[in-house]
């Protein structure tokens, strides 16, 4: 029985229950505040500068802001996930939309890496011997 109540004590020792915020806090009222905002500088102003810039097609700033929440030994899960969409044209707001849980997608992150294309793998001894000669000696200033 002891070992059994201390197993059990050890488990609830390890279920930490923790959330931690990630990317911005967002107002509560985030829609009225982003409705009065017609320019990048009240912009700024209010919410701070984006996360990301697009660079292709119309120019649209991104915000991001979730929860995310740990419980013990399980996988973090996010809640609160808000994505504030801004199209920019020159310093003026054209459009926000402001996207929330029920309108993101699930997205699930694969496991394992991406391989990169012409990917050279050398073990540590061809790393030792591919940099033999790529160094100048000390003082010769090359």
């Amino acid at each position: 029985m002891k070992k059994i109540v201390l197993f059990l004590l050890v488990l609830l020792s390890a279920c930490t229950f923790q959330t931690k915020h990630r990317g911005y806090v967002f107002p509560e009222n985030l829609e009225s505040v982003v409705a009065n905002i017609k320019t990048t500088a009240q912009l700024q102003d209010e919410i701070g500068a984006p996360q990301v810039k697009t660079i292709y097609g119309d120019e649209v700033w991104v915000y991001f802001g979730a929860d995310e929440n740990y419980r013990g030994p399980l996988a973090p899960t996010y809640t609160d996930e808000t994505v504030l969409l801004v199209w920019v044209k020159g310093k003026r707001v054209v459009k926000t939309q402001v996207l929330r849980d029920a309108d993101l997608p699930d997205v699930v992150v694969a496991d394992g890496e991406t391989d990169i294309p012409a990917a050279i793998e050398l073990n540590a001894i061809e790393e030792l011997f591919n940099n033999i000669g790529r160094f100048s000696p000390a003082g010769l200033g090359q």
